[in-house]
């Protein structure tokens, strides 16, 4: 198991005011995103946890255009993933971003 732990401090926070979403499911093969809105609104944090070996270049770049793209303050990030494309693991990432929007 291969984990990375990312910080950043993103220029906006994440809106909404949800305390937590979830999006995906790890054991279907792809993955599983917690956010938790828990941090300073200039903070972010991301965790990935990840059973393939030898991609944290690719984790790297698919993180970090995330917090560039999105609103990603006051959030801690836990990724537990099951072997997802780099594509899914962006979906799953917006999709868990929305859930927190939505009242």
């Amino acid at each position: 198991m291969e984990r990375y732990t990312y910080q950043f401090n993103p220029a906006r926070a994440a809106a909404g005011s949800k305390r937590i979403a979830i999006a995906g499911v790890v054991a279907s093969g792809n993955l599983e995103v917690l956010l938790e809105r828990c941090l300073t609104p200039e903070t972010c944090t991301v965790e990935v946890a990840t059973p393939v070996r030898g991609f944290h270049a690719v984790w790297d770049a698919v993180i970090r255009d995330f917090i560039e793209r999105r609103a990603a303050g006051g959030l801690h990030i836990s990724i537990n993933d099951g072997g997802a494309r780099p594509d899914t693991v962006a979906l799953r990432l917006a999709q868990g971003l929305r859930m927190l929007e939505i009242v």
